[in-house]
């Protein structure tokens, strides 16, 4: 290739899908839990301005595969300091373990994990990190049903939820919160499809209910990928939509 070809190609747009990691500033953290734990995890700010929000994001069951690198939780880290200003902390819950390391102690059914939770946010304190937005995928959305309320979050969304380890009595005191609360419900889930879903939420009547035609529980591919980024950005920071496909993004008009 001749130097005037390579300099085209360098100048060729990156197409944002898969594993593409969009500039940010990152690092490796620890998290310290009240009953003696430590956590390893992430932290991803934009490279060159100060966030718009902060995401906050508890992945997917441990005993089932679940982990920090979950592909929506990778991918919104990876992509969304740079396409929407958001500042986006992932972290393996206790037990869980990732290329970044394995969090210390057992699995709690989400019952411990509320420390896991409270060290997240505490650090998101620390930092002085704006509008921290709890994202829950799965098993993580049960974390934030039972425990999110007993922290000052601005808001909660939930991915595939299932809504199999929080009681009615749980999900209820969301009702009157003043936390919005967004559910993301595929139509193919595997546990809670859309029309149980509005049954279950029903006593949180604020509740936002997304529900993505042809979704299903794992969010595999590109389009479902995209639309769910998408959704979670509308929410927390909706002036970066629509979101380019190629980086660097075209100026705005």
């Amino acid at each position: 290739m001749t130097d005037a070809h390579a300099d085209e190609a360098a100048r060729e747009p990156l197409q944002v899908r898969g594993g593409v990691e969009l500039p940010a500033r990152r690092s490796d953290i620890e998290l310290h839990t009240a009953d003696g734990l430590t956590l390893v995890g992430e932290w991803a700010v934009p490279a060159s301005r100060p966030p718009a929000a902060t995401l906050l994001t508890l992945h997917p069951l441990p005993t089932a595969g679940g982990f920090m690198d979950s592909h929506v939780i990778r991918k919104a880290a990876a992509r969304l300091p740079a396409q929407a200003d958001l500042s986006v902390l992932r972290f393996n819950f206790r037990s869980a373990s990732s290329p970044r390391g394995t969090s210390e102690g057992e699995f709690g059914d989400g019952v411990t994990e509320r420390f896991d939770l409270a060290a997240a946010i505490e650090f998101v304190a620390a930092q002085g990190l704006p509008a921290p937005w709890l994202v829950g995928w799965s098993f993580g959305t049960e974390v934030v049903l039972k425990h999110g309320l007993e922290h000052d979050i601005a808001g909660a969304i939930l991915l595939s939820p299932p809504l199999s380890r929080t009681s009615e009595a749980e999900l209820a005191r969301w009702a009157g919160s003043g936390r919005p609360l967004v559910a993301i419900v595929p139509e193919f889930d595997d546990f809670l499809r859309p029309a149980e879903a509005r049954e279950r939420f029903a006593v949180v009547p604020e509740t936002e209910l997304v529900e993505v035609e042809g979704g299903k529980h794992l969010w595999v591919g590109e389009n479902q990928t995209r639309r769910v980024l998408s959704e979670i950005v509308r929410v927390v920071n909706p002036g970066a939509l629509p979101m380019s496909e190629s980086w660097p993004e075209p100026a705005r008009v």
